[in-house]
This record gives C-alpha cells, structure tokens and sequence, in this order.
C-alpha cells in the first residue's frame, strides 16, 4: 500500500452500507487517499445498522471495526474533541465529524447529508463535503488503473453471494452512484 498525502474523513452514512464501505476501503489500500475516521463515526454507522439489520451482530460489526483499523492503523482520528463546540453546523450532532477533519488536516468529508455541511461552514477551515459519487468519480478521473483495480479485487472477494459485472454496477447503482457506474461500465470486462 503506498501511503497517501490526501486524507478524507468517512462519514458514518457512507461506512453505513457495506458495499460502498468495501469500495472505499479498497480504493483507500491503492493509497488514492487515506481514510479517515473516529470511534465515534463508527459507533454511529454500526448503532444504525444494528436498528436497521437485527441479523448482524456487534460482535460482527466490532470486528469490522478492528479489521478496519488493522488496515489503516492511522486513520482514527484522536484529540479533536475539544474543538467541537467551537463549529457551527446545521446538524450540532455533525460536529465532531467537521472536528475529526480539521484536526486531521483532510480537505474532504465524504457523505450522503451534504445538506448538513454547507460549504459556507467549511470554508474557513478549507473543507468540502462530497457525495459518495462525486468523491469516488474524482478518484477514477485521477487514475483509472488504480480504481479498477481495487474494484476488481472487491468484486473478486465477494463470496455470499458473488456478484458478475453487471451485479455489482447494479448494487453500486442502487447505492446512488450514477456517476461511477458510468464511468465503471465502460471498463466492465476488468472488473
């Protein structure tokens, strides 16, 4: 894995589903950028899906958390706390996500709830909230090899069950990507 200068925080909403938590994780190994995070970001994604998925457990969950952290050791983001109550954002409760991207020196936050990020907010502190596919898009305009690649090796590891080309475009499709599955489809026989 080479080690990427781009740090971009995850939001809970995009490590949420495990398909695009998976595609990140392996764009994030070809070293694209470096994902970043907190506890308390993956305490509010696994919170979720336990309400939403009563088939997973925390123990599964937890150890997604620890495979994850294992794979990025520098990614959880530590000692932003003190700096929440100074932000100002729609949602109060967004706060230590803006928080975990000052301190670790990322220029994006990577979510659904743009909404909850205005750009006016973010400005002083020379952030940006993307959307999933926007994000994902930039990192294939920046190299096609290294997207398809780790999209590859995802789609490849998928076992329960394992999904063809057109599956997996679809599933990203469902995920709200336009974007990168156009862009993906034109490559559908590497992946």
């Amino acid at each position: 894995m080479t080690h990427s200068p781009y740090p971009v925080v995850l939001d809970a909403c995009v490590l949420y589903p495990s398909m695009l938590r998976d595609l990140l994780m392996h764009i994030g190994k070809t070293g694209l950028y470096q994902p970043k995070w907190t506890t308390q970001i993956h305490d509010e994604w696994q919170r979720n899906l336990l309400i939403n998925r009563p088939d997973i457990t925390a123990d599964q969950l937890k150890r997604t958390e620890m495979l994850m952290n294992k794979a990025f050791g520098d990614a959880c983001v530590s000692g932003y706390e003190s700096i929440i109550d100074g932000l100002s954002l729609p949602d109060q409760d967004d706060r230590h996500v803006l928080a975990a991207a000052i301190r670790s020196d990322s220029e994006v936050i990577v979510t659904y709830n743009l909404v909850d990020f205005p750009g006016g907010n973010l400005a002083e502190f020379d952030v940006e909230a993307l959307h999933p596919d926007e994000f994902l898009s930039d990192l294939f305009d920046l190299n096609h090899a290294l997207v398809l690649e780790a999209v590859r090796m995802q789609r490849s590891h998928l076992r329960h069950p394992p999904l063809n080309p057109d599956q997996f475009l679809q599933g990203l499709l469902q995920l709200g990507l336009p974007k990168t599955v156009t862009e993906l489809e034109k490559y559908r026989v590497m992946i």
